[in-house]
């Protein structure tokens, strides 16, 4: 996997995949941006967020249950020191479908956490993380 980021000006700096895909990063005004695109840190939770939903949806969908919407509401603390890494994250799957079954819902959520999320092994070297589930109707 490949990335390339490349600065524009002030705090400004657009990401580039190596799929092709670009992103502009910014800084907070009090730290010389001029809030134009996602913060860096920002970016890596969502990533986490990505990561997880991407294996809750392809496992419930493995298992044939007919899920609709998967939503991750994530919510992080940082260190006060640098660096400033992740020390909690709490997530929640609000999911929906066609007779969702608690149990696969559990299983789906509770195999990413364990064995398939690589952002979530990552996160949990310096970070507590906290998950749970709700089926909406």
């Amino acid at each position: 996997m490949k990335a390339r980021v490349k600065w524009v000006e002030a705090r400004t700096f657009v990401g580039e995949s190596g799929s092709g895909h670009s992103v502009i990063m910014d800084g907070a005004p009090e730290a010389g941006g001029r809030n134009l695109g996602i913060r860096p840190m920002e970016m890596v939770l969502l990533g986490l967020g990505g990561c997880t939903a991407f294996d809750v949806v392809m496992i419930l969908e493995k298992g044939r249950e007919k899920v609709t919407s998967c939503v991750v509401e994530l919510d992080g603390e940082r260190a006060t020191e640098d660096p400033k890494v992740f020390t909690h994250v709490k997530m929640i799957y609000r999911l929906k479908g066609d007779n969702l079954k608690p149990a696969a819902v559990e299983r789906a959520v509770k195999l990413s956490m364990e064995k398939y999320c690589s952002a979530t092994a990552m996160f949990a070297k310096t970070a507590t993380i906290e998950h749970e589930w709700v089926i909406e109707a």
